[in-house]
């Protein structure tokens, strides 16, 4: 008899490894395998579980490699604008090109490990130009360091190498991981895999809040210090590589076995070819094109082929998932320099407010799991995967949909007077009348631009000069001030210690000093006559102006200040709820599309599936680089684009989701293999059967 103890142990080996099969097809004329097979070493286990040592070292460099990556691309678009001074347009085009590019690369990081390299070395080797791609990126950030020209070409090369680097050891540390358990150690991995996920999440939170930080809070060279936040990413990588290193000793190796990658697309790839050979009418057709493979391929191949295209075809509609999704580190914390960060107790910077999406998405997953999933359940509603990622895909849109509010929101009509010219630049006339005279003067404006004109008395007389104005609100949440010297002597001014401008007498005007959201009541303006105290009062998020001296007495400046664009008047707070929406759509459709393709892939072709839903990811981002570049158009309007595209593309993926077949790998791979015993001569019928005691 077997007792309730060993009952329950083969249950657990039942439940584990009944996708395994007991016999397997061995020909009878071939000699069974000879030579020394390679036996792994046994790693130290931690305090006396059955968890090896050595995912220490990988769960620590994961968590330094995530870090790393978070980081660095959490203040990158900042960096293109405020750096380089390109535009909103350009720089989201090269940040989703970047990522883009990160979703590519996996496809080679797979090939290298497993035909060539193995995990280990493909990891230590792309770890090694991941850290020279984040050394050359920092050093290309010192503003001293060469001109323009020379800071882009080494970020440029740098966020190559990184992109090459992240993205070729992707796929290959999580299965590495996987690899230091024993097969009856079932459980313990998928823990592992839990504990692995948790690191990701915990480096991409961590990083997204405090690289912003030293980017903002840190000055280095006389401005933002981008140097030292893409210099702590890099100390971070550098310590996730010598990490890694470090348990060498421990981990468990297994060499290269070959890229079923590369054999399925070599037997979609010759089935086409087949195909285009034989297009006479008089050669029978085949119940599927990839039956035009079964003259070099294995019918249990093509089996498991034709089960991971199904699938594949699926994918299509899910890039504008993505496209949506990304635009967290590009459109949206472009949209966040627009609006008010003080939140009383601590005032963010634009680019922290992607912080949110990590620490939603551990907030969530528990939530979704025990909490919404079995009440949908308890209703009686059968919530497929299919209807989930679709749920996913709407509350994304629905997301970008409050981004577009926002966006309009933000953008208030100014308070200039607009005028239509002849051409780009034309000649106007300006009378001023005053206590019975008339004065008249004459200006060239150009077309888009902003203009102030300045009517003042000098010697008896009305004059007038005209300035040009800022066009835009300042970058990064800053604000814009500048002055005009209204004594009849030189002045010079100090605003807060650091800034030293001069400004000619008889309405001299200076240039704008962008400067900190703060108050500013202890500046100084220093005369030929001595000096006094500057009061300016608050400079607000984003606004821009101009502070006019008209007199100095008692100690102190008397000043008039005009307020030329209003201050962010839309808080932060408002892109709570869209930040809310796109995290639950990313639990639903992410971590949904991924187990879902899972169960639907053979056990040989999870990896296949595992490069298509990255690729994804890459031409979701390069839809984005797409949009931006070719049909640049105002920034609400670009929202409720994307929107639109989604909500159209959930409809197809709905309706093609509504016609899949859900299928059971391991039961079509049953049916191929008995249907295939019977042709095979030379080989031992033997049934494939399931493990039992």
């Amino acid at each position: 008899m077997v007792g309730d103890e060993a009952r329950g142990e083969m249950n657990t080996f039942q439940r584990n490894e009944s996708k395994e099969s007991l016999f397997t097809f061995i020909s009878t004329g071939d000699d069974p395998p000879k030579g020394d097979f390679h036996v792994q070493k046994k790693s130290p286990k931690l305090c006396g579980s059955n968890y090896p040592l050595s995912i220490a070292f990988i769960v620590v460099n994961e968590f330094c490699e995530r870090f790393s990556y978070y980081g660095m691309r959490a203040v990158l678009t900042l960096y293109f604008i405020s750096f380089f001074h390109w535009d909103e347009n350009l720089s989201t085009a090269v940040y989703h090109a970047f990522s883009a590019l990160c979703y590519f690369t996996p496809v080679i990081g797979a090939i290298m490990a497993d035909s060539w390299l193995g995990k280990y070395k493909t990891i230590i080797y792309l770890s090694i130009v991941y850290v020279v791609g984040h050394l050359i990126k920092s050093v290309g950030a010192i503003p001293s360091l060469g001109n323009q020209a020379v800071h882009v070409v080494l970020s440029m090369v740098g966020l190559f190498l990184i992109a090459l680097g992240t993205g070729g050891i992707k796929p290959c540390v999580s299965a590495f991981g996987g690899d230091q358990f024993e097969e009856e150690h079932t459980s313990e991995r998928s823990k592992f895999f839990s504990v692995f996920y948790l690191s990701i999440n915990a480096g991409s939170l961590i990083s997204t809040f405090v690289t912003p930080v030293l980017r903002g809070d840190v000055k280095c060279f006389g401005e933002d210090c981008y140097a030292l936040a893409f210099g702590v990413p890099a100390a971070l990588m550098v310590l996730a590589l010598v990490v890694f290193i470090a348990g060498s000793g421990l981990y468990r190796k297994t060499p290269p076995q070959g890229n079923v990658l590369l054999e399925v697309c070599k037997c979609i790839g010759f089935a086409i070819k087949n195909r285009l050979k034989n297009r006479s009418h008089q050669i029978p057709k085949r119940d599927h094109w990839l039956d035009w493979a079964s003259e070099q391929y294995s019918k249990q191949l093509i089996a498991e082929v034709k089960m991971v295209t199904r699938v594949l075809f699926l994918f299509l509609p899910l890039p504008m998932f993505w496209a949506l999704f990304d635009q967290q580190g590009s459109r949206w914390t472009l949209q966040a320099t627009k609006m008010n960060a003080d939140f009383g107790i601590y005032v963010l910077q634009p680019d922290q407010m992607q912080f949110l999406n990590p620490l939603l998405i551990l907030v969530f997953i528990p939530i979704f799991d025990l909490g919404l999933y079995p009440l949908i359940s308890m209703c009686k509603f059968n919530f497929t995967p299919i209807r989930k990622m679709a749920t996913g895909m709407i509350l994304a849109g629905m997301a970008f949909g409050l981004a577009a509010i926002v966006e309009v929101k933000i953008n208030n009509p100014d308070e200039y007077s607009h005028l239509i010219l002849n051409g780009e630049q034309q000649s106007l006339r300006f009378i001023l009348q005053h206590q019975g005279s008339s004065l008249a003067f004459n200006y060239t404006v150009k077309e888009k631009s902003v203009y102030s004109l300045i009517v003042f008395e000098a010697e008896g007389s009305l004059s007038s000069r005209l300035i040009t104005d800022l066009e835009a609100k300042p970058e990064n949440g800053l604000a814009a001030v500048r002055f005009i010297n209204g004594l009849s002597q030189d002045v010079n001014l100090t605003i807060d210690s650091k800034q030293f401008i001069p400004v000619q007498r008889n309405y001299g005007v200076s240039g704008y000093s962008l400067v900190e959201r703060d108050t500013y009541d202890n500046g100084k303006c220093i005369t030929e006559t001595g000096e006094f105290t500057l009061d300016l009062g608050l400079l607000d998020f984003g606004a821009s102006y101009t502070v006019v001296i008209t007199n100095v007495s008692g100690g102190g400046v008397q000043t008039w200040k005009s307020e030329d664009i209003k201050a962010n008047n839309v808080h932060m707070a408002w892109q709570l709820p869209q930040y809310l929406l796109i995290s639950a759509g990313e639990v639903m459709f992410s971590i949904t599309g991924l187990a879902f393709s899972y169960s639907q892939s053979p056990a040989s072709m999870k990896s296949v599936l595992q490069a298509g839903w990255l690729l994804t990811v890459a031409v979701g981002n390069t839809l984005v680089l797409v949009v931006a570049q070719a049909a640049p158009m105002a920034q609400w309007a670009e929202f409720v684009l994307f929107t639109v595209l989604l909500f159209a593309v959930c409809i197809i993926f709905s309706i093609m989701g509504y016609f899949y077949v859900s299928v059971d790998p391991e039961d079509l791979e049953e049916k191929e293999e008995k249907r295939e015993t019977p042709s095979r001569g030379n080989m031992i019928s033997l049934v494939t059967q399931k493990t039992k005691l």
